[in-house]
């Protein structure tokens, strides 16, 4: 059960100690986090696919103290002038050099020829460390009773040690976005590392983010009296959305006068949101649902990003309005509809490109996410290049988070890297070999290994 923000309460806090207390003992798996990396690594030799420069081959990439310093051919031989007076350009690189050239003096050198260097996955849209097994009750956190829940935070409950944790990162994934389940609005997500000790080393610095649900009917009965109903109940719930956001606001307005008189965590929480300090993550799929939320957004002037977006590629002009950005999660889906051709879900991503919309690709699920990589080779099948499924799920995903640093290989960037002997996007080709996140390399052993092993032994 996700907590609020006055979890300082003896009560709250105890129930949620006693949650993770709980999950962490029957679930907790054995891998070491790796320690906080003070050296210097030189990768050398390898295709490095850059997201933000294209794919460069036989390639360096120097990392030191979590953070990539040089991306580059042969960084440890000097850069020489021969011009009896250097321009400041030649000056500049000469200086550049001389400072990588001194961290290479002391660096351990791996030989990545033949392999293939990409940035870290992010994972979109899932419940990761909120869920160990579906249908056990007490190891499900990833959804709380009640329509409006704002004040709720998903990383209150989220669990380092989940056993599933392991079984991801194997596939490049090194951080998700943990989202909060629910009705109408839901709480907070948080972007965490796939390795860390603690809660508070896991989480990631990013915009804060809402999530609301937007109403829909699952299926509407063919019987009149029935469909009516649930029309009259969809109708009543998204005035329950409106309603919560005109209260939200109307508290805002009290607080900047300095005239609350009792504290509502509910609105307390959406302040930054109506301050412009935070995003809304839509969970919308209809094209009604999309334009429904999108006139909310334009009476707040809210950031919002659809999540979901089955239709979105339907809606560019409207969607480009209010410069919202789309998750597209139904990469591996069905039709929605049943005059829809067949593949209408593989070839959206490509649709949203065609489109000019800003979208990255998300997984929802948990130990699913995983095949994240995989949904994103989908995807190149049906319309997008390599180039762009890949930054689809890292650099993409990254700005959407409102994060600069992250998903792609480049001077400056976090050292979330992955060494690979193959095409990571292809299933029967990936063969990742190690995983970097913040310049750490990860332990990539796992329950499913260590399962293999066993029964290979029987």
């Amino acid at each position: 059960m996700m907590v609020t923000q006055s979890t300082k309460h003896a009560y709250s806090l105890l129930g949620v100690v006693a949650t993770l207390v709980v999950s962490s003992a029957v679930f907790a798996h054995d891998m070491l986090p790796a320690p906080i990396e003070s050296g210097v690594v030189l990768l050398t030799n390898a295709t490095v696919h850059t997201v933000t420069e294209g794919e460069l081959a036989q390639t360096d990439v120097l990392i030191s103290e979590g953070k990539i310093i040089a991306v580059g051919q042969n960084l440890a031989t000097p850069v020489t002038v021969d011009t009896a007076a250097p321009t400041d350009a030649e000056k500049a690189t000469q200086n550049s050099s001389a400072t990588t050239a001194g961290l290479i003096a002391d660096a351990v050198v791996i030989d990545a020829t033949n392999k293939h260097i990409y940035p870290g996955l992010i994972a979109l849209d899932t419940t990761m460390g909120l869920v160990e097994v579906e249908m056990m009750r007490s190891s499900n956190d990833a959804y709380e009773v009640g329509f409006i829940n704002p004040q709720l935070e998903a990383i209150s409950a989220f669990n380092p040690d989940s056993e599933i944790i392991p079984t991801v990162r194997v596939n490049g994934i090194t951080h998700a976005q943990v989202v909060p389940q629910g009705d109408g609005l839901a709480g907070q997500s948080a972007l965490v590392s796939m390795d860390s000790w603690t809660i508070e080393d896991a989480l990631v610095d990013s915009n804060k983010q809402f999530h609301l649900y937007w109403p829909y009917i699952r299926w509407l009965s063919s019987d009149t009296e029935k469909r009516q109903e649930q029309l009259d109940d969809l109708s009543q719930r998204v005035d329950k959305v409106h309603q919560a956001f005109a209260d939200a606001h109307r508290y805002q307005l009290a607080l900047k006068a300095g005239k609350i008189a009792k504290i509502d965590l509910r609105w307390q929480a959406l302040t930054s949101l109506f301050d412009g300090n935070a995003q809304l993550f839509v969970h919308a799929q209809s094209q009604q649902q999309i334009e429904e939320a999108i006139a909310l957004s334009k009476i707040y002037g809210f950031k919002i990003v659809i999540v979901g977006g089955y239709d979105a590629w339907r809606l560019a002009d409207v969607l480009s309005e209010v410069n919202a950005s789309v998750i597209y999660t139904q990469t591996l889906s069905l039709p929605k509809r049943r005059d829809e051709p067949i593949d209408l879900a593989f070839k959206i991503p490509a649709l949203l490109k065609q489109a000019n919309i800003p979208f990255a690709l998300g997984f929802s699920s948990d130990w699913n996410s995983r095949n994240l990589p995989f949904a994103a080779g989908q995807t190149v099948a049906y319309g997008l290049t390599k180039s762009q499924a890949l930054q689809s799920i890292t650099l993409d995903a990254a700005k959407i988070l409102g994060i600069d640093d992250m998903g792609a290989i480049a001077p400056g960037f976090k050292a979330n890297i992955i060494i690979a002997t193959g095409d990571i996007l292809d299933p029967m080709q990936a063969a990742i070999e190690s995983v970097y996140i913040d310049g750490r390399k990860i332990d990539l052993n796992n329950r499913h290994q260590q399962l293999y092993q066993k029964y290979l032994k029987r």
